[in-house]
């Protein structure tokens, strides 16, 4: 495919097929990292030997937290790739190292065959699917953006940007499939397997497609003239008014990624945990609620092309900030109508002695007050805990008082306040549930749809890979890839439900007003230079 025109010329045949190769690798990218997100709870059972179930999970999002804490890290590195020896090369090596990880997990011997060395090599192949991922959306959405015309940058990339819906789908698609073929009880002994095999032959997909592509016009009129970075890094940070621009990109990134994860994973937890929906369950709600919401992402972008990127990044912030709390009290009563009715009616008041300590971290509790602690949270239960002058715990549901740790009496008590195990699928309101999870997924195409945009047009073309890719793998991969395990920890550390909600809350109030008082529009900029 031959290209010889320049930044912003029309040409459809190419502009489709741009598109679509960096899309599509982007979506087996995203998948092949979403794919332990999908399986995290299994996955923790799986490779880590503890007797908490708490601290199973905790555990395993910790290793999924170290996928996305390394990003930084390959931004930096395929950055300077990116901005010294093109965006196509350095892509193609990011996509085949995330898809030889992925397929490493899906071979790994688990902590019942080969013990401790299992989490280790978990947490190594996690790592490397960091770092390629730090490489991955910077190259595609510089790339894309590059061959774009001004007047339509918004909508070509705003399709990198429904990419990473696209992974997330897939690997529910995947894993949903899987488990129906093989059945539940074969998926949770070896059938897991697949979904991280199935990688190979999505890279080998990715990397026919890929290699069809030529070099951006930008990068190679930049190298022919001499005018490439030699330090990209460096340059970035020495550039004048650059690192500004940096700083205001990582809080941005921040909160639409915050927002974004609560649209897929959070929610995903939320219905398992909170809710108590069963995992397949759970994942068809999620999963239909990206498809109903996905579009957003296109429209959002193509709508950033007339109306400028920072109007509706900022409109989707603010509607975060007044519709998040809500909507999960949807999703709650939604999907376990029985369960709010018991809450409201018969709430769970824990009284603990003063010098009770609950750790979630820990194995084993070292009190009564503890452990009860403990069940409760491993439950998923909502409570309030109230520390007093007492020697010993005492659980209050309504006329019941169980003084110490008594797990059967705990659940004879909840029992008989109404408190179901498990969400009842006659009484479920699914529609409810995916329009709520929809309208999560419709706020991230607010935020998320025209950010590739605005992060390209934001910087200058000898150091734009690495300026962008940087500030927005600090942003999601540190405050985006924490949102599970911090949220989490919130939840089973203090009893509220809805308490893990408040990292998305302040996190996204940041992103709002660095918004409204420095980020400035960018919508039509010549990015050539």
């Amino acid at each position: 495919m031959t290209d010889d025109r320049a930044e912003g010329e029309l040409d459809v045949k190419r502009d489709r097929m741009v598109i679509l190769a960096s899309s599509l690798g982007t979506v087996f990218e995203w998948y092949d990292f979403f794919i332990y997100g999908t399986l995290a709870a299994l996955l923790g059972r799986m490779f880590f030997q503890v007797e908490s179930e708490t601290l199973a999970l905790l555990l395993s999002l910790a290793t999924f937290a170290v996928g996305f804490l390394v990003r930084p890290l390959g931004a930096i590195l395929f950055g300077h790739l990116g901005d010294k020896v093109g965006r196509k090369y350095t892509f193609l090596v990011t996509i085949t190292v995330m898809g030889l990880a992925t397929a490493a997990i899906g071979l790994l011997p688990t902590y019942a065959q080969i013990g401790v060395a299992a989490p280790l090599i978990l947490v190594c192949l996690r790592f490397a699917q960091g770092l390629a991922l730090g490489g991955e959306y910077g190259g595609a959405a510089v790339y894309v953006a590059e061959h774009a015309p001004a007047h339509r940058r918004g909508f070509y990339t705003s399709w990198i940007q429904i990419s990473v819906v696209g992974g997330f789908l897939l690997s529910i698609i995947v894993v949903v499939s899987t488990t129906a073929i093989v059945g539940k009880e074969a998926f949770e002994a070896w059938g897991w397997r697949i979904p991280f095999l199935v990688s190979l032959i999505l890279l080998a997909i990715s990397l026919w497609i890929r290699l069809k592509l030529n070099e951006s016009p930008v990068f190679r009129a930049m190298k022919a003239a001499g005018k490439t970075s030699t330090n990209p890094f460096v340059d970035s940070i020495r550039e004048k008014g650059n690192l500004g621009r940096i700083l205001i990109a990582l809080c941005i990134a921040a909160g639409f990624t915050v927002i974004w994860y609560n649209a897929q994973f959070y929610t995903l937890y939320f219905l398992q945990g909170a809710a108590k929906v069963a995992e397949a369950d759970a994942r068809l709600l999620v999963g239909a609620a990206v498809v109903v919401g996905a579009p957003s992402f296109i429209f959002f972008g193509w709508l950033s092309d007339r109306v400028g990127r920072k109007p509706v990044i900022l409109t989707g912030f603010a509607l975060t900030l007044v519709l998040l709390f809500p909507l999960y009290w949807l999703i709650a009563a939604a999907a376990n109508p029985a369960l709010e009715r018991a809450i409201d009616a018969h709430p769970v008041t824990i009284v603990t002695p003063e010098t009770c300590r609950y750790d979630p971290f820990s194995d084993r509790q070292d009190s009564a007050c503890a452990e009860t602690l403990e069940w409760f949270a491993s439950n998923g239960l909502n409570y309030t805990r109230t520390p007093a002058a007492v020697a010993e715990v005492e659980v209050r549901v309504a006329d019941a008082r169980i003084s110490g740790f008594e797990p059967e009496a705990f659940r004879a008590a909840l029992d008989a306040a109404g408190y179901p195990e498990t969400s009842d699928t006659a009484e479920r309101q699914g529609w409810l549930v995916v329009l709520a999870a929809a309208m999560l997924t419709l706020l991230t195409g607010m935020t998320y749809g025209p950010a590739a945009a605005m992060l390209v047009e934001l910087f200058p073309a000898r150091i734009r890979y690495t300026s962008m890719s940087v500030p927005y793998h600090i942003g999601t991969g540190v405050f985006g890839g924490l949102l599970p395990l911090v949220s989490q920890y919130i939840v089973v550390s203090s009893g509220a439900v809805f308490g893990g909600l408040w990292y998305t809350f302040i996190i996204v109030t940041v992103a709002m007003l660095v918004t409204y008082f420095y980020l400035p529009e960018t919508r039509g900029r010549d990015i050539s230079g």
